[in-house]
């Protein structure tokens, strides 16, 4: 049997700490620091729930960082 792969270790980086920022900033910011993938999504944006180790997401509203979550 193969063995079960450990998924890597995700960046010590609060999300929070991107909400205001502009969002090209943010996404620059965020793979500086890490982040694998980095995803910006509108406001209300219909997306699966799966959880990706890695994985960045920012509700852009206006330009601005109003929301961000990891996976």
């Amino acid at each position: 049997m193969a063995p079960i792969p450990t998924p890597p270790a995700e960046p010590q980086d609060s999300p929070d700490g991107y909400v205001g920022l502009d969002a090209a900033d943010a996404e620059r910011l965020a793979r500086q620091r890490g982040w694998s993938t980095v995803r910006s999504l509108p406001p209300g944006a219909i997306i699966t729930m799966e959880y990706r180790v890695g994985r960045l997401n920012f509700e852009v509203r206006d330009g601005r960082v109003a929301r961000a979550w990891k996976g």
